[in-house]
């Protein structure tokens, strides 16, 4: 395990705690405003925005946006 691979492992359930932390809050966020909301459907769209921008954080990566970051 090479010491970058390290560090992030050493984080990686605080990291996952705040990814989950973000999902559930605009779930709230969702629910305030709009209490009449499909919460099955409003997770799924809020998943595909997150996953949206993971995709394109993966792209930036690939494009060497965070070479040196």
């Amino acid at each position: 395990m090479d010491v970058i691979e390290k560090e992030l492992m050493s984080r990686k359930n605080e990291i996952e705690a705040s990814l989950e932390t973000l999902f559930k809050l605009n779930m709230k966020f969702t629910d305030w405003d709009v209490p009449e909301a499909n919460d099955k459907e409003a997770a799924k769209l809020l998943l595909e925005i997150m996953q949206n921008k993971l995709t394109q954080i993966k792209n930036d990566i690939a494009d060497g946006k965070y070479n040196n970051y």
